[in-house]
């Protein structure tokens, strides 16, 4: 009895040294903790003994983003984690679960390699395998290609295995070096958005994806009507105030940019994209019977009303001015806006922090990290470095 009083009169005591003991703890391994951490975000898998000890070193020099850096160097980054983040970029479902193709393929090479990541949206660039990574050629009308280095597990953080190529110089393509426009003109993309339909989808996903604004948030009364298609209605239901109060508010700024794919399709039956110089696509002329005063689509020029009114704060920059013609000039557009740089910032976020931002502190970081992309010659990789170090503690 005496032993039990004696142990509950000393019970805050006890509290006490346990919990210095266990802050002590945390103290002493934190380094090592925050450079696990800081692994496991970027990579998936664990470091190796070595370069925990050399992240852990870098973190205790005060310099985490060095650390960061060095868990890039794990091939798992590359195939795993950025594989990941660009494979919802790819169908209408945005799913994860889905085969390697040209668009994931080029988006893993452009961060390997620090191109600037606005080129994503309009530079004549793709990534395919080596002949030594696989013996299946890219073809312009299946996967086989990707599907082979998928299946070899062959690793893409290698340069000897996964290499730079210009889409207008791969066999049988249609599109010339003032056609391609990055990730918007491969196979990839072009089969899940350019398909059937009537291209609106192109524009819609390219926002959604990159922008991380869905059509909703683009909504507009003040836009100009003039780019509206023949295919919507202007009274549905026989009420003319659905047409003002919410078709309008979309389809004013969507159409007006959606021209710029009016030369572009993916054919489902030769499955490959096809681009027709000077010639409109037919699906952009269906339904011209619903409303015949309506916008005729003639040429690939495209407008963005979107520059000025609630949108402008999506910070519009290209050196284009607003208008011009095709998916080039329309993906500089949109890939050099300042929406652009916080939206990678915050699809890196939820990949490496397993959140979406949330609350003051996480917003300005999101914003300090999106113009530190912009000053760095928009190098995904600081993205992920600076986006991890951010969520390192929690």
């Amino acid at each position: 009895m005496q032993t039990t009083k004696l142990l509950f009169a000393n019970r805050p005591s006890i509290v006490v040294v346990l919990l210095f003991l266990l802050l002590a703890s945390t103290s002493f391994a934190g380094s090592r903790e925050q450079a696990k951490r800081l692994h496991d975000r970027l990579t998936g898998v664990p470091p190796a003994p070595a370069v925990l000890d050399s992240m852990a070193a870098m973190i205790d020099a005060g310099d985490p983003v060095a650390a960061a850096f060095e868990a890039m160097e794990n091939p798992a980054f590359y195939n795993t984690t950025v594989r990941e983040l660009a494979a919802p970029w790819t169908n209408r479902e945005r799913s994860v679960y889905v085969d390697l193709n040209d668009t994931i393929a080029t988006v893993i090479g452009m961060i390997r390699d620090d191109v600037p990541f606005d080129q994503l949206l309009y530079a004549d660039i793709v990534y395919v395998g080596s002949a030594n990574a696989t013996g299946i050629p890219y073809s312009q009308s299946d996967n086989d290609h990707y599907l082979d280095l998928q299946l070899n597990r062959i690793d893409l953080s290698d340069a000897a295995n996964l290499q730079q190529s210009q889409q207008s110089m791969l066999p049988g393509t249609q599109v010339g070096t003032e056609q391609a426009a990055g990730i918007i003109t491969t196979r990839g993309f072009a089969e899940a958005f350019l398909v059937a339909g009537t291209n609106r989808a192109a524009v819609r996903f390219a926002t959604l994806n990159h922008l991380c604004m869905d059509m909703e948030d683009f909504r507009d009364l003040t836009a100009h009507p003039d780019k509206i298609r023949q295919d919507v209605s202007r009274s549905p239901g026989g009420d003319s105030t659905i047409f003002l109060n919410d078709c309008l508010t979309c389809h004013a700024g969507l159409d007006g940019l959606a021209g710029g794919f009016a030369y572009y399709d993916f054919d489902e039956t030769l499955q490959q994209l096809v681009y027709t110089e000077a010639s409109v696509q037919p699906k952009f002329l269906n339904d011209a019977g619903v409303f015949p005063f309506g916008f005729e689509t003639t040429d690939d020029g495209w407008i963005n009303y979107w520059r000025e009114g609630p949108n402008a704060h999506v910070g519009w920059n290209s050196v284009d001015g607003g208008s011009g013609s095709g998916a080039k000039s329309l993906g500089r557009e949109l890939a050099q806006t300042r929406q652009f740089a916080e939206c990678q910032v915050q699809r890196v976020f939820e990949k490496v922090c397993y959140r979406s931002p949330n609350g003051t502190a996480d917003e300005q970081a999101v914003q300090n990290i999106a113009t530190i992309f912009e000053s760095n010659n928009r190098n995904m990789k600081r993205v992920f470095a600076e986006t991890a170090v951010h969520c390192m503690g929690n």
